[in-house]
């Protein structure tokens, strides 16, 4: 009988946010909002929609594997040289290249937790050993929702290889500040990789939160990782990047690359989009006001929300969690839940937030009801 690795047979199914179309046939209604991705509400940008008809007339070609021209555009507009950029299959590809690149059995990932649910499983897959760093109180009183960079520092030892910041960090959306991050930099051994995953970078607007690329600038061990699925639409394309300070770590990522991973119409779909940032940056000022409109609501009915910084806010409401998300999905509604610890919910349309508020008010008043 042929059997998987042990680390494989022991990993979870990985569970993506349900299918909208699917809730909505279950439940007999019209229309189900999903909320549970982080993908942006706009259609895709029409330069993209452009390079994606013009592209398709050569889909019976392979793609570029150096992603050349998408690679150039990247390094030209973050003042880098190419043999700095390393692009892959989403983000999540590329941490996985991170793990196979540079950790063997019987080294270590560090991390904060709770954060981006892929990287034990990274560790798990690359048999290395997890360091899991909780969580602290963003502010006074608050949940525990943000990176303790100094324990995440005190925990590094002579195995890591690789610690990963995710800053925005997802799922609670709170971000470290530039001068804790840059003390967290110094201290790191020379020998750690320093991945400060930036996938929400472009939903950031408090001006104290550093751009990751200019702390890289100068620190051979830190690299930069984001992605073309959120802010800039491309979420079913799949096409993320590395920035590497030092060209031997993107090279290294670059020796695990699976071959003509990014298709042709994912490279022209990313170039097409970073030619459009103007539009870009309209559409993040949109899902940040939203973001804010939203965040009240929340507080204004009681619920302790942090500030995000990200495109979706966190719900620590603990115990509650899988019955308010079940409650909610009956109510054509679907957020992300995190067991015992919270529900992540995307930043919509107006329209969309005002029916999850609606389906929220309706859920605590059926609650109080029951209470009574």
């Amino acid at each position: 009988m042929v059997s998987a690795r042990p680390a494989v047979q022991q990993l979870p199914a990985y569970r993506p946010g349900r299918n909208p179309a699917d809730l909505a046939r279950e439940i007999g209604v019209e229309r189900a909002v999903k909320l549970a991705s982080n993908e942006v509400a706009f259609p895709p940008l029409p330069a993209v929609v452009e390079a994606l008809t013009a592209a398709a007339a050569e889909t019976h070609r392979y793609p570029d594997n150096g992603a050349v021209v998408l690679t150039a555009a990247l390094a030209q507009r973050y003042g880098v040289a190419p043999a700095q950029v390393v692009t892959g299959c989403g983000a999540v590809m590329l941490c996985q290249q991170l793990a196979q690149s540079f950790n063997d059995p019987g080294t270590s990932i560090a991390y904060a937790w709770r954060s981006f649910e892929m990287y034990p499983l990274l560790a798990q897959v690359a048999a290395a050993r997890s360091i899991q760093v909780p969580l602290v109180p963003g502010r006074p009183g608050g949940p525990a929702d943000t990176h303790d960079l100094e324990g995440l520092a005190a925990a590094v030892d002579d195995t890591t290889r690789v610690v990963f910041v995710c800053n925005p960090n997802n799922p609670t959306g709170t971000a470290v500040r530039r001068a804790a991050l840059e003390r967290f930099l110094d201290v790191v051994p020379e020998t750690t990789l320093v991945v400060l995953d930036e996938a929400y970078r472009e939903f950031v607007t408090d001006p104290d939160v550093p751009d990751g690329l200019e702390l890289m600038r100068g620190r051979s061990n830190v690299a930069v990782l984001r992605t073309f699925s959120k802010a800039w639409g491309l979420a079913g394309l799949r096409v993320g990047y590395l920035v590497a300070e030092d060209p031997v770590v993107a090279d290294a990522v670059r020796k695990t690359h699976v071959p003509f991973s990014v298709s042709s119409l994912a490279q022209a779909a990313a170039v097409a989009a970073l030619a459009s940032e103007e539009e870009v940056r309209r559409r993040c000022a949109a899902v940040t006001a939203e973001r804010e409109r939203l965040t009240g609501a929340l507080r204004e009915r009681g619920l302790d929300v942090s500030d995000s910084q990200a495109n979706f806010v966190w719900l620590p409401v603990g115990e509650e969690v899988a019955g308010l998300a079940a409650a909610l999905e009956a109510r054509a509604v679907i957020t992300r839940p995190f067991a015992g610890e919270g529900i992540r919910v995307t930043v919509g349309t107006p329209e969309e937030d005002d029916v999850f508020l609606a389906a929220l008010d309706q859920v605590r008043s059926a609650g109080a009801a029951r209470g009574r």
